[in-house]
Order: C-alpha cells, then structure tokens, then sequence
C-alpha cells in the first residue's frame, strides 16, 4: 500500500484516542438499523418485491413497497426512491420545479447553494438572475433570494422572516443545505433543521403570508443521527420536503443509481408529478430489476454511513497532526460525512486525491488531475475510484483549484478501506511536501 510507519502510527494513535467516539457512531447504526428493520418487517419485504417490471411499470408491488419504506425509515408521510433520478442535483430539480411556479420566489436561508444548483436556479456564483433559457427556473419566472446564516452557523430565522415579509407572500419555497458544499461552514443537524422549520411556518403564519414549503437538501446527511429533518416527531412535522441520492448515505454503496425525495404527503405528490407527468405521479415507472440494490442498499446504509463516520473522524485526527487545517475536528459531532483538509497549495490538494485513488479498490492505477466538470465554475479534481460511478458513500475526494486548495473527502462504505485510503492519501501528502 506504500504508507509510510509513521503515518501508520498516527492512525494507531488517533484509534486509541477515539475509541469512545467510534462507540458513540456504533451506538447510532445499531439505533438507526433496527428502525430500518422494523420498517422492514412491517411492509413484508419478500423475494417477490425484487421482480422487475417493464413498460409503463404499472403494479410494481416492489417499486411502491420501496415508497413506503422510504416514508417509514425517515419518518414522514410520504416518500419515493427511483432509480431514473440521474443525481442529488437531478432529485433537487425535481423537487423545486414540483413545487414553484411561475411568479413564485425561492429563498435560500443558508446562502448560496451548492456550485451544481446555480445552473438549475438561474443564478451566477454571486446569486445574479442568469437566466439562460435552457429551462431554469429563472427561465420560468421563479425569483431567487437568500440569506446568511448566523455567525454560528444557524439559520438566522429573523432574516428569513424579514424575507418572507418583504417578498409580500412570493416565497413558496425557503430551501435549506443541511452540508457545506465547496464552503467551510458547519453542517446542520436534524434538530436545527426541524427546529428552522417549524418557526418558518409559525412565522409566515403570523404575518399573514402564505406559508412556505420547507425544502432540505439533505445530501451526506442521512443516518448520521436518529432523526432526518423531515421526521414527524410529537405529531409535528419537521421540513415539508427532503431530498437526496441513493449514490450517497441512503444507497448503502449498493445502490447502482437514484435518489429519493420524503416529506409531507402534498409535497411529494407534486414531487411525483414532476418526475413522471400530471396524473401519473408515482403509479408510473419500470422498476426494471433495481428494486434488490435500492432495498439491500437502504438495509446496508446505517452501517456504511458509519464506516464513513469513523474514516472522517480518522482523516481529521490524521491530517490535523500533520498540521493541515481540517474542519471539523476530529472530537466534534457530526452531521454529515464530509471532511475538509486545507492544504493551502494546488499541488498538494493533487497529491490527496491522488493519494485516495491509489488505494481505491477500482481504477488504483489512475492518476486523478484537475479537469473542468459540467456544473463547476471552476476546475475540479476529483478521486473516485467506487464500483459505482461518482459514488459518494465509497470513499471519495474532490476539490475546486481555488484558494484555500481544499480537499473534500466523503465516504468510506467499509471502515478497513476507508482507512487505508487515508493512509495511503497522508502518506502522498507529505512526499509530495518534501519534493
């Protein structure tokens, strides 16, 4: 594997240091698996569900099972997971153009969202109209607003209200980014999100506005606690609309393609309607043999976003002791498996991916290099070397080459691997240093 005795005997160090924070994620799985098993139990998953389905796919017993787990695992009232959702950014498509309508205005209480989402909004990378009339929702006649988050890293609830107010009832949709994205900022937990939520809507009530749909793009986030942002706790409904890809947490690493959306019932009706047509919905689409990865990757996922949990948790320990800057540290809670490593030079933001590609169990002997990539404004290099294409559960890492040269490392679908792509990424790290 090529890693260096010193790098191996960090991570020695960084596991004794740790034990009782890789107790605590273990604690987490456990809860989080017998929740999906009891959902499980309760929908009588058979051989049957696994029959694939062509056509019009109408009657698939196990597509419409998977719609009802997916509202079960996450607690809401309803949801869909399709293996036709291409990506994150293609299962956040759908659900805005669900819900907005020409006139209606989004705002974004956490800033400006992920680079991939400019594009489908219609805005620059300063949150400008861009209007393109490739079919934005700009293009539609749907506004763009947002807000910062409080210095702490909180939706600042104020300035929502403040926005909604000043929008006279335009905002139909305040969308949230449970993760960082390409920026360096706290993650939000379930509780933050739900809590957000929940005074959005007592807010646009008070005012005597229409009350928005609480939208969550909760990509890397899934099963990283108990609870989801969408999840009915006490009878009161958390985020109306939660959204991710079955190639990241909830795909388990098992998952060829897809996404989901879960949240309220009137929420993923139009969701539905968007993805198949108007009086189709979600009774429409060949499952065509996917129904076994999409169920055996949500069983498998607590486990894997685990694995990933404790490889962060590893990558932090690590790189911070050989003086990087790393976000979070390696003792704080997490709500996302996303790990920044600041290394401040080009060159060595390469040598990490490169790093993490040489232990990766598909393509190890590709050599990953900043390219340009459909959806970034700037070059991205990126390692991804998973037996499922762009899989972010499977150890990966990327980055934009722009300063601070941060390297983005998620996943990690088995803890042995995903430790050892550390090492091997620490160790490529400090040769290229000292050339």
């Amino acid at each position: 594997m090529n890693i260096s005795d010193k790098i191996y005997a960090l991570a020695r160090e960084a596991e004794r240091e740790m034990a009782d924070v890789y107790a605590d994620i273990d604690r987490i799985s456990l809860e989080n698996t017998a929740r999906v098993l009891d959902v499980f139990k309760e929908n009588r998953v058979s051989e049957s569900y696994f029959a694939p389905t062509t056509g019009y796919g109408l009657g698939d017993v196990g597509r419409d099972a998977i719609d009802r787990i997916c509202a079960g695992v996450f607690r809401a009232e309803a949801g869909f997971m399709r293996h036709t959702i291409a990506s994150g950014t293609h299962a956040l498509a759908i659900g805005l153009f669900g819900l907005l309508r020409p006139g209606d205005a989004m705002l974004s209480a956490t800033g400006l969202p992920y680079d991939t989402m400019l594009e489908v909004i219609g805005i620059d990378d300063k949150g400008r109209p861009a209007a393109s009339g490739d079919g934005s929702l700009a293009d539609y006649g749907v506004e763009y607003r947002d807000t910062a988050m409080l210095s702490e890293g909180g939706v600042d609830i104020h300035a929502v209200s403040e926005a909604i107010s000043q929008a006279g009832g335009k905002v139909k949709v305040v969308y949230i980014q449970r993760s960082k994205g390409y920026l360096s900022r706290p993650t939000l937990s379930a509780s933050q999100i739900r809590g957000a939520a929940i005074e959005i809507r007592k807010a646009a009530k008070r005012m005597g506005v229409s009350v928005p749909y609480v939208v969550v793009d909760n990509c890397y986030g899934e099963f990283t606690e108990t609870l989801e942002p969408c999840s009915i706790v006490d009878g009161e409904t958390g985020a109306d609309m939660m959204i991710g890809s079955l190639i990241k947490n909830p795909g388990g690493g098992i998952a060829d393609c897809g996404g989901y959306i879960a949240g309220t019932a009137r929420a993923v009706e139009l969701a539905g309607y968007r993805l198949c047509c108007p009086g189709v919905g979600l009774e429409g689409g060949a499952s065509l043999g996917q129904n076994r990865n999409i169920l055996r990757g949500l069983f498998m996922a607590p486990h894997a976003v685990a694995s990933a949990l404790k490889t962060a948790h590893l990558a932090a320990y690590v790189f911070g002791s050989l003086g990087y800057g790393v976000y979070p540290s390696f003792r704080e809670r997490r709500y996302d498996i996303i790990q920044t490593i600041q290394c401040g030079d080009p060159d060595l933001l390469v040598a990490v991916c490169q790093g993490i590609q040489a232990a990766s169990p598909v393509d190890s002997y590709v050599s990953p290099i900043p390219s340009a990539m459909p959806g970034y404004a700037d070059q991205v290099v990126m390692a991804a070397g998973g037996f499922v294409s762009g899989s972010s559960i499977e150890l990966s890492c990327d980055g934009p080459l722009r300063e601070p040269y941060t390297a983005y490392l998620q996943g990690g679908v088995t803890y042995e691997a995903g430790k050892l792509g550390i090492l091997s990424a620490a160790t490529a790290l400090e040769e290229t240093k000292r050339r």
